[in-house]
């Protein structure tokens, strides 16, 4: 068994579900999980094949906490900060992305059993599934100058597909969401060209136009259900994002996407 030296514990951002995590010396501390299991494995993988852009899984900790490596660099704030917002740091986003999905092929996670009535992310079909990180938002992007060099947070990785996982971060980055709920940082820029930024940089030989739309509308329409049952079953910071009006947000964003796809469309061409 690895011991892990004790030292002074730095905290660092929580996440909108995770709490508690620390940074000590040259490593990350989380609280074990019903998940960290399946985390372990895919960080094990993605070492393997010689992914540089993930933490390394190290072990537990004396206090039974998950122990990773931490990347060092610079990761955009929440709310997020001006130079995250740049058309320019998108195709950086996207080669990241796309850079992970390739890694990931061919992998299989540890089976799961599946808890009843647990809604399941709506794929779509005939397209290869693989595991990925699935959470690829700004504050879990890890930045080297101007490069995405990084991901954290593996909590929520899983199957999905390319389209869908691209779709997910597009979410996140562009971003596609209703005006009234973009943050200001994002005003005035419009989402038509910075989707295209990010498709064109990801690879449309792996993902086409009409395919991205498509996953978006899949994952939008998902969404709802999936982030409903984890307030009432999961609570936590699952219960806290739904009291905030996350359902309201997840709403207007399938409303708005169904009114612009069109110009989105045609924007992607």
């Amino acid at each position: 068994m690895t011991t892990f030296p004790d030292g002074p514990e730095i905290a660092l951002p929580a996440g909108d579900v995770t709490v508690g995590v620390v940074r000590v010396g040259d490593t990350v501390r989380r609280p074990y999980q019903d998940s960290s299991p399946r985390v372990a494995a895919y960080l094990r993988h993605l070492e393997r094949v010689g992914f540089d852009g993930a933490p390394r899984y190290l072990g537990r900790d004396s206090q039974g906490r998950d122990v990773l490596t931490y990347l060092d660099g610079r990761v955009p704030g929440d709310p997020v900060e001006p130079w995250a917002a740049r058309d320019d740091v998108l195709p950086g986003v996207a080669r990241l992305l796309r850079r992970l999905h390739d890694a990931s092929a061919g992998y299989a996670p540890p089976a799961r059993s599946v808890v009843p009535g647990r809604p399941q992310p709506l794929l779509p079909e005939g397209e290869p599934r693989i595991v990925a990180q699935r959470d690829v938002t700004p504050q879990n992007t890890v930045f080297r100058g101007d490069a995405a060099w990084g991901l954290i947070d593996f909590d929520l990785s899983d199957w999905t597909t390319r389209s869908v996982d691209l779709a997910n971060t597009a979410m996140h980055w562009v971003p596609l969401c209703d005006p009234v709920d973009r943050p200001a940082v994002y005003d005035g820029l419009e989402p038509g060209p910075r989707l295209r930024l990010l498709l064109d940089a990801y690879g449309r030989d792996a993902v086409g136009a009409e395919q991205l739309l498509h996953a978006a509308e899949l994952r939008f329409a998902g969404s709802y259900r999936s982030m409903h049952w984890s307030a009432v079953h999961l609570g936590g910071g699952w219960a806290r994002m739904w009291a905030q009006g996350v359902g309201d947000v997840i709403e207007r964003r399938i409303a708005w996407f169904a009114r612009v796809r069109d110009r989105l469309h045609s924007d992607l061409q």
